[in-house]
């Protein structure tokens, strides 16, 4: 049957937007070098016309300038039919993109939609305001454990503001005195005379005679002097 009829071929994918992009963008580089090369003839053509003199042969190298020119139209007029051939298949390709990712969005939407609505059946707003309530009372318990813990004995609470500056004024004397106690002697100002109440010291005439009766009470060697008086005794 295959040797009459022949076996079906198999049909060939249709070519996808990259490859047809990639494939006239290569048509378009072609068309690219041959216009190029056709610029450089036609600058060779140009140098000639400035060189030769009006006449046949000039005008003969203007023809062939003009054919080139001619050449060159039709290239640049296949390279922007190229261009906008690729142009359009680089929007066919965006907007294709865009479907996709549109398309995908849409699933992860309804993956997600659909996960949010199992995990909104295991929670309640019930069970939260119950968990709360009981958070709270849980906290409130422990506040009224941990004060009854912290509990002083035995201090009374029943201080008036006289006898609470009454305390810290005879704390502040005590430590005004151990301040002054613990300073050593020599570090102490001086006491004032006249606090410690001493006698002057005599002056004039005083001084004198008290110096001649200290002079006449020692002897000759420097000891003070027994009174006759107490030696006839």
């Amino acid at each position: 049957m295959r040797r009459v009829f022949g076996a079906k071929k198999d049909k060939e994918p249709p070519p996808s937007i990259q490859d047809a992009t990639v494939r006239i963008n290569q048509r378009g580089d072609t068309v690219d070098e041959k216009i190029k090369k056709l610029d450089t003839e036609l600058s060779r053509y140009k140098e000639q016309i400035k060189n030769t003199r009006p006449g046949p042969a000039q005008e003969a190298v203007k023809a062939r300038a003009m054919r080139v020119l001619k050449q060159k139209r039709m290239y640049e007029g296949q390279r922007d039919m190229l261009y906008n051939q690729t142009f359009n298949l680089d929007q066919v390709a965006f907007a294709t993109e865009g479907i996709k990712d549109a398309q995908q969005t849409m699933s992860a939407l309804k993956s997600a939609n659909k996960e949010l609505k199992g995990i909104m059946k295991t929670v309640k707003i019930q069970d939260i305001d119950s968990l709360q309530d009981e958070m709270m009372d849980l906290v409130d318990t422990s506040n009224e454990i941990q004060e009854t813990l912290g509990r002083s004995y035995n201090v009374p609470d029943d201080i008036d503001e006289e006898e609470l500056m009454g305390e810290l004024d005879a704390l502040e004397a005590d430590m005004g005195m151990e301040t002054e106690a613990g300073v050593p002697s020599y570090l102490q100002p001086e006491p004032d005379l006249e606090e410690l109440n001493l006698p002057s010291a005599p002056t004039g005439h005083a001084a004198a005679s008290a110096g001649k009766t200290n002079a006449q009470a020692a002897d000759e060697l420097g000891l003070p002097a027994v009174p006759h008086a107490s030696i006839r005794n």
